[in-house]
């Protein structure tokens, strides 16, 4: 046995015979008492890696203490609820700024990697010691770097589908005029995705106000093809299937034009000049009838 080991009999914190958990304790005493350093060599470290480059040398400075911090007490506790709950939070917090997925586990990895170093200077002179010392943080290191690599694949995509469903909702916007009346304007360009997207938003939106007529505006649609074409007669079919009419107004000259081209079924599409002309019959349909008011001289 040696030098080292006996000492640590003596004091009766580590035994050669030690198990890992208790090894732990020791290495987490280590790695506090050299913060500092160890912090700043790993921030040099980032820093050269070209690393966290979005963030501003305060932001980085005070996001690197926190981890350091997080990730020593988790080697303490071995709390993997605790890490996702930290992880979830640093996400949350560096997503914002631009910090991607890459740099994330990359820190990670190189914050092992300079704790493995400074255990390796530290306890070189046992190699016996060396290895169960090793034995014991290499496993709780790769156990955080997955979690905090997992939690924040996670955030960043749940971040990315809330922003998509965001401008879905904006781009494709369903509007109730009035009982039973939808109308759904389009602007900007109409591709197989979006198409798909809208046909999915209409249906909701006919399910949830129960409407009996839809209004289609494609004025703002620069240009529709085959496959766009083909998605807005199965869009009147769907609605049609569940109780609404479907009137598609603002039809340019080129658009009408493609769609004679390419051969769509005109007869399943009930199409209206304008926009107002488009509403006059949606509220005919509804048995709404509209008069106008005569406008008398008040003099």
């Amino acid at each position: 046995m040696s030098q080292d080991d006996e000492t640590q009999d003596s004091s009766g914190q580590v035994e050669a015979s030690s198990s890992g958990d208790q090894l732990l304790p020791q290495l987490v005493a280590h790695l506090r008492e050299h913060r500092a350093k160890l912090r700043d060599e790993w921030a040099s470290r980032i820093r050269d890696a070209h690393l966290l480059e979005a963030m501003t040398p305060q932001e980085m400075s005070a996001e690197t203490t926190s981890v350091y911090d997080n990730y020593v007490e988790v080697l303490e506790t071995g709390s993997v609820e605790a890490l996702q709950h930290y992880a979830r939070d640093l996400s949350e917090r560096i997503i914002p700024r631009g910090v991607e997925t890459h740099e994330v586990v990359g820190i990670v990895l190189l914050l092992r990697d300079v704790l493995a170093r400074s255990l390796f200077e530290k306890y070189q002179r046992d190699f016996g010691l060396l290895n169960r010392i090793l034995d014991a943080y290499e496993p709780a290191a790769n156990r955080i770097a997955n979690t905090v690599a997992v939690s924040f694949v996670d955030e960043r995509e749940r971040v990315i589908r809330q922003q998509q469903d965001a401008i879905r909702e904006l781009s494709t916007p369903v509007l109730p005029v009035r009982e039973r009346l939808l109308i759904l304007p389009i602007i900007g360009v109409l591709d197989g995705e979006r198409a798909r997207q809208l046909t999915e938003q209409l249906l909701s939106g006919i399910r949830t106000h129960r409407a009996k007529v839809v209004v289609i505006d494609i004025t703002g649609a620069p240009e529709v093809d085959e496959t766009v074409a083909n998605h807005l007669v199965q869009t009147v079919d769907a609605s049609r299937l569940m109780g609404a009419s479907v009137i598609i107004t603002g039809l340019s000259p080129t658009i009408a034009q493609t769609l004679v081209t390419i051969g769509v079924d005109l007869s399943k599409m009930n199409t209206i000049g304008d926009l107002q002309g488009g509403l006059e019959e949606a509220e005919r349909l509804l048995g709404f009838t509209v008069t106008r008011k005569a406008v008398t001289d008040g003099s």
